[in-house]
């Protein structure tokens, strides 16, 4: 038997941008209406052709991302339905009139013998990626304008400001907030004396404490503009002294920063749920990009941000840190180049959080599974040279009951066995009261190796009332951070491609998913038939 076909339905309800409206057509004298069904994009208002790619080409287009830029940041929404007659499209961007309608190639019918046409094809294929050569930010930034109607008036030289759900506009809730005084009358920064990068921050809440102190100590770039609502956390974050010579944007004023020349690089600390749209619009503004959470929990946009990254020449770096951990490398060395322990037979990992995260942080940086546990799947991805495991198996559990309320867990096991038939575990806490525990074993058929708790001391404790040394994920991980920064700075100075390709980041998403849906459903997940164009999309958490 054959797959079943499709439905407008069906691609309306995989596709949370797209919706099915129903037209009313009157046709000759007599007056005979059809109604037809047609799957459109709510924030372009534009019909869609029922084919995946064109889909995926049109959501990942810079039309679309304008458009709901606009829905959202003037707070509209728009209609699902379109009525009949002839105030059809009356105010849209693309006039639906059935002259026009009925000259063009049928694609769907539904209900009569009605024609409805196919729109012709505005977009072509991605780029294909190519080494960053050395250039000028704004010759690599400058992508090829999309000549299909926009719903915006004008076409702005840089992207508008943008509208983030976790921060409404300033101008309703100023007072309640605290939010940061209006900056767009504020003196220009400047560059450090010896600074040869500019940057700009967007989003502070979510930003990692060891990912501050590199910004604070590193000499090779400057600051220039934090794009925050909330000007007390920035304030707690730096501190009066370091921001002597940063500017402090709101959200809505984000495009000043983007039209600055002299900004070659944008850090994203978002959540991933709303970070898609800033990496975009600092692409196509011809800013590298470091995101330093995911830039998306959606495989879907996420590949966009990667094909964007590529079509506009600009390095996208994500942050998987634990890469870049000395004692990994040094690991990963062992392992891969050297052959040391020969043929892998198991992996096994424990990464225990401490302090442990706050629940506002869980509820919008994934949860245990994308916050903590992906990190953990990078690297055994790497150390194994495979890019996901066969079948797929977690258990967890939350013992904390806001953890519960969340409908998340706080503590979790999942196994994998891979192809090569290595068998992994990763066992995640989000509970460890004196210290940080991070371990990792790699057992194959040669011997050994093991990375301990990083102690300076040298001093190991069992069962003591008071801890002897306490070391927080952020201390733990301090030069792990570090490096990953100057790798961004190095993309952004053309000097090396990012070394997170899109490949191994959409498989690692894909696995960290798969993780999440084992233990929801209790069974397990077999990767086997899976491939990389099928969706991941990220459980909501209410």
């Amino acid at each position: 038997m054959g797959r079943k076909k499709k439905t407008l339905h069906d691609y309306a309800a995989e596709f949370s941008e797209l919706a099915v409206k129903r037209h009313l057509l009157e046709r000759g004298a007599a007056g005979e209406a059809a109604v037809v069904e047609t799957l459109y994009c709510t924030s372009c208002q534009l019909p869609m052709r029922v084919r995946r790619d064109r889909i995926l080409e049109h959501l990942s287009s810079g039309r679309h991302y304008r458009n709901r830029r606009l829905l959202r940041q003037h707070g509209l929404r728009a209609p699902l339905l379109l009525s009949a007659g002839p105030d059809v499209g009356g105010g849209l961007p693309l006039q639906l009139d059935a002259p026009s309608l009925l000259s063009q190639p049928s694609f769907i019918l539904a209900g009569t013998s009605a024609i409805v046409p196919s729109p012709p094809s505005y977009h072509k294929p991605l780029v294909p990626h190519h080494p960053l050569a050395a250039s000028s930010p704004a010759s690599a930034a400058v992508p090829r304008e999309d000549p299909t109607p926009s719903t915006s008036t004008s076409r702005p030289s840089a992207p508008a400001a943008f509208h983030m759900r976790i921060a409404p506009a300033p101008s309703k809730q100023a007072a309640q907030r605290g939010a940061a005084p209006e900056a767009s009358d504020g003196p220009a920064p400047t560059l450090r004396h010896g600074s040869s990068v500019g940057l700009a921050l967007f989003g502070v809440g979510l930003v990692n404490k060891a990912l501050f102190q590199t910004l604070m100590e590193e000499n090779g770039c400057c600051l220039l503009y934090v794009v925050e609502d909330q000007l007390e956390e920035v304030e707690h974050a730096f501190g009066a002294e370091f921001l002597a010579g940063t500017r402090v944007l709101r959200q809505q004023d984000a495009d000043i920063a983007l039209n600055d020349q002299r900004v070659s690089g944008a850090i994203i600390c978002s959540p991933p749920e709303e970070a898609s749209e800033i990496v975009i619009d600092a692409l196509r503004a011809g800013k590298g990009v470091f995101c330093e959470r995911l830039p998306s929990f959606d495989r879907q946009t996420a590949e966009a941000c990667f094909d964007e990254a590529d079509r506009c020449g600009r390095p996208l770096v994500c942050g998987f840190y634990k890469r870049f951990d000395p004692a990994l490398q040094f690991l990963y060395k062992k392992v891969r180049d050297s052959q040391a322990l020969g043929r892998i037979h198991r992996i096994s990992t424990i990464s225990s959080v401490y302090p442990a995260a706050s629940l506002s942080f869980l509820r919008t940086s994934g949860g245990i599974f994308y916050n903590a546990a992906v990190h953990d799947i990078d690297i055994i991805s790497l150390l194994l040279g495979e890019s996901a495991p066969d079948t797929i198996f977690s258990l967890g559990h939350a013992f904390c009951a806001d953890m519960a309320y969340l409908k998340d867990a706080d503590t979790v096991a999942v196994s994998m066995k891979f192809p090569s038939g290595a068998i992994v575990t990763l066992d995640v806490s989000q509970h460890c009261t004196k210290s940080c525990d991070q371990r990792l074993e790699v057992h194959g058929s040669q011997g050994t190796l093991r990375v301990d708790n990083q102690n300076p001391l040298g001093i190991t404790e069992h069962g003591t009332s008071v801890s002897i040394y306490s070391q927080t994920q952020a201390d733990r991980y301090r030069d792990a951070h570090r490096e990953l920064f100057r790798h961004f700075l190095r993309t952004l100075k053309g000097k090396e491609p990012p070394v997170i390709t899109k490949e191994q980041f959409l498989w690692t998403i894909q696995v960290a998913a798969a993780a999440e849906q084992s233990w929801r459903n209790g069974s397990a997940v077999d990767l086997r038939n899976e491939a990389l164009d099928s969706s991941v999309i990220k459980t909501e958490i209410m």
